[in-house]
């Protein structure tokens, strides 16, 4: 898999953080400890954005 075809997605757990995870591990892990989701993003970069994004509308707790 190059990289352009990677996509990355934001998952929150039951602890209030939240992490960000390929989406290949998001699908494999199937974890119903997940609290929400946000994604796809098209870059690691964009997803630490909207990570930080979601932090300051207290909506994520840092780690």
């Amino acid at each position: 898999m190059n990289d352009s075809s990677k996509k990355y997605y934001i998952i929150k757990k039951p602890e209030e953080n939240c992490e960000i995870l390929l989406s290949t591990q998001v699908e494999q892990k199937k974890d119903p400890d997940i609290v929400a989701t946000w994604g796809p993003f098209n870059t690691v970069d964009e997803a630490i954005a909207r990570r930080v994004g979601l932090i300051r509308a207290g909506k994520c707790q840092p780690k």
